[in-house]
């Protein structure tokens, strides 16, 4: 049964985006319990909005009626959820589990499995939109799972994200989500290489980047990433690594279905190359270094 009012939520991982979603559950008026593997993060999130402290995900979301995990990979959510002091210990029958987290297909549904057997309700919920957004509340948020736990998670979504899509059943969410990630890091490292052989070729990038905004050649890597490519600016709003992570499992899931992605597989060496040459924690657009060294540049 639906809860009526607003929900308590246990938010588990206030990284670049989940610190920025939490906060806007706090806002929203959720009752937020927040745990971070460094607790300085969330008595930043307790001072700066009222968020409630925990000190293991299991006190969590033993005060809580949904757990939401926003981490870095399926191990993580595995620990996070199931492992020792992990949230699963404290949630009671009808809690509901929400993985914002870019994890592989698989570990999607073996986690939902392994909480169904405790009668806990599972959403894979992945989103897009990179820092900027999740700080306005205007993600998109990808889900997949039971249209009664979409519609009972719905508010929580509304509060952190302006579009929601229901792709499926669980696991499609992420199958989603990676074949978007994947698409945006194929897209970026095209912008990178035209941008290298501009310049190797003696036309100014700048003037290249304002002719394809205007052509056929624009596209939404072309407005997040030209500008910082041109600048060297790798804040990160979105780590290269985390990139190459999402590209690997795109091509995991894909060869297990047995369908080719060939251009895929082209970028996949070139981001594993932006990530070996670090630092570690630099942005995609980092990508740019290595166009420009194949260049000659």
């Amino acid at each position: 049964m639906t809860p009526v009012g607003p929900e308590r939520v246990a938010f588990l991982g206030l990284g670049i985006m989940g610190s920025r979603m939490a906060a806007n559950l706090c806002r929203s008026g959720f009752e937020v319990v927040a745990w971070n593997r460094t607790p300085e993060r969330a008595q930043e999130l307790a001072e700066a909005h009222g968020a409630q402290v925990a000190a293991t995900p299991a006190e969590a979301s033993s005060r809580a009626e949904v757990t939401i995990t926003m981490v870095v990979d399926g191990p993580q959510v595995e620990a996070v959820l199931l492992g020792p002091d992990g949230a699963a210990e404290g949630m009671a029958p009808g809690h509901l589990t929400i993985d914002m987290s870019t994890i592989a297909p698989e570990s999607a549904r073996g986690i939902a499995s392994r909480l169904q057997e405790r009668e806990i309700g599972f959403i894979d919920a992945p989103v897009t939109g990179s820092r900027p957004k999740a700080e306005d509340g205007t993600l998109t948020i990808i889900a997949g799972g039971e249209e009664a736990d979409i519609e009972r998670a719905r508010p929580l979504f509304e509060s952190m994200g302006e579009v929601l899509v229901h792709v499926g059943p669980v696991g499609h969410g992420q199958t989603a989500k990676l074949l978007n990630n994947t698409l945006a890091a194929i897209n970026t490292a095209g912008v990178a290489q035209a941008i290298a052989t501009a310049r190797r070729l003696g036309l100014d990038p700048e003037r290249l980047l304002e002719v394809v905004a205007a052509g056929s050649g624009n596209s939404t890597a072309l407005a997040l990433k030209g500008r910082p490519m041109l600048d060297h600016d790798f804040d990160p709003l979105f780590k290269v690594e985390h990139m190459l992570k999402d590209v690997r499992h795109c091509l995991d899931t894909a060869a297990q279905a047995d369908v080719p992605f060939t251009l895929a597989d082209a970028a996949k060496p070139l981001y594993e190359r932006a990530a070996a040459a670090g630092p570690e924690g630099r942005d995609f657009a980092a990508i740019i270094e290595i166009a420009e060294h194949d260049a000659g540049l």
